[in-house]
């Protein structure tokens, strides 16, 4: 048994009541964001925590006009959220580890998790966090405290063990990634950079290198309202709607066959909402539907598919005597770009050899179809990332969340090893 491994097991107890602590606080988000968040509950916690580990710290707070910021020059952003006021307080946590001459290290994480949802489909208070039956339960053990805490704890790990840090080390704990990922936009805006980053998301044991983008649209149809004895005198906007919906079918299917990626599905468009008319006898002059589409880095752009779609839709409105004069409106109120690192990028290698030497079994290299924070530190940030953490997807956003401890543990060590990897190398080797 190395040193490592010998302290984690000395401290096990410790660095479990640690993340129980850390998940018996109450770190919501309110409206997805829009509405504020309780993050500073969690971050008052973990400042104190880096502090009493000897890292220097920052706290950043979000505004407006970063957001806006993030909009105008890289098309991210989530803009309208609130930030401050009426008790409300969210700002980005900085710790800053110094260590010795070789190459840094950035751990992200967010603090914020989704709202509990009803209470009775809980079989515990989501709050009261509990270690039983070999897992630690509550809200937010699994997304994503857990490893947001173990890369935190990695560093402790060190520290206990006496092994000094051969590089820099730094801890960016970020608010409102429920909300599309604006902490961790505002971070890369501020300039925090490392020689390589983890994402610290539950993966299910993976590495995770790719994930989709996604769009969100809006798509307002109107018509001409009367009574449906009379149907024929109206335009109705529901039916309009549904033929646009065609169009957007037709886009997936083409979508389909034309684009292929060996660690992700194909790309899609889901409508997942519709909203129109008043009754039935009513033929209704105004119907909403909205969509999210999903799709590939490099082969596949924001610009080029909101260009696809607007362009599929207005060529079925061409076809349409009516919608040909009144054309749909349409809109885009949530996005986030594609994330892609080269699988044999010697940072992906190095995660690859950290886990295997505590696993003892090499992980799998897969795509996620969905998006988190690892595009913003890629694409905007610039550095090489990888997603990896304690966890399992499935867990997410769930009621009865849990995080198996084991696992949990061994991602603690799993990141040590990584920064006596990756920043015990120098600098000047080709990253």
């Amino acid at each position: 048994m190395d040193t490592l491994n010998k302290t984690l097991r000395l401290h096990r107890d410790e660095y479990v009541a640690r993340l129980l602590d850390l998940a018996s606080l109450d770190t919501a988000v309110i409206g997805h964001g829009i509405e504020g968040g309780g993050e500073e509950r969690g971050q008052l916690w973990m400042e104190a925590l880096l502090r009493e580990m000897g890292a220097e710290t920052v706290r950043e707070p979000l505004t407006e006009a970063i957001i806006q910021d993030g909009l105008a020059r890289f098309g991210e952003g989530n803009p309208g959220h609130v930030y401050s006021g009426d008790g409300i307080s969210r700002w980005n946590l900085i710790g800053h580890f110094k260590g010795g001459e070789g190459r840094s290290l950035l751990f992200d994480g967010h603090i914020d998790t989704m709202p509990s949802g009803q209470r009775e489909l809980w079989s515990f208070d989501p709050l009261d966090a509990q270690l039983r039956d070999g897992k630690i339960w509550g809200l937010g053990t699994c997304d994503m405290k857990g490893g947001l805490l173990a890369s935190v704890l990695g560093v402790k790990l060190l520290q206990d063990a006496g092994i000094p840090l051969p590089g820099d080390v730094h801890i960016l704990s970020v608010v409102d990634e429920e909300g599309g990922g604006n902490g961790s936009l505002a971070a890369m805006l501020s300039g925090h950079r490392a020689d390589a980053a983890v994402v610290c998301e539950p993966s299910n044991g993976s590495v995770t290198v790719a994930h989709m983008g996604f769009v969100f649209f809006k798509v307002e149809v109107r018509g001409v309202a009367l009574h449906s004895g009379s149907k024929w005198k109206g335009v109705n906007a529901i039916e309009k709607a549904v033929l646009l919906m065609g169009a957007l079918d037709d886009l997936e299917h083409e979508w389909l066959m034309r684009y292929k990626h060996p660690l992700l599905p194909p790309p899609t468009l889901n409508i997942g909402v519709i909203e129109g008319g008043t009754a039935g006898s009513t033929v209704p002059d105004r119907c909403v539907f909205k969509l999210c589409l999903h799709y590939h880095p490099e082969t596949m752009s924001h610009d080029s598919v909101v260009k696809e779609v607007t362009d599929r839709l207005l060529l079925r409105a061409a076809g349409d005597p009516w919608l040909r004069d009144n054309p749909p409106e349409i809109s885009i109120y949530q996005a986030g770009g594609a994330f892609e690192m080269e699988r044999g990028h010697p940072f992906v290698l190095a995660v690859e050899e950290s886990i295997a030497s505590v696993r003892k079994e090499a992980p799998p290299v897969v795509g996620s179809p969905a998006g988190n924070d690892a595009r913003l530190l890629r694409n905007i940030g610039t550095m090489p990332v990888v997603i990896t953490g304690p966890g399992r997807q499935e867990q997410c956003h769930s009621p009865d969340e849990y995080i198996e401890a084991n696992e949990y543990l061994e991602y603690i060590e799993i990141y040590a090893r990584l920064i006596l990897d990756w920043c015990g190398r120098h600098k000047e080797e080709r990253s």
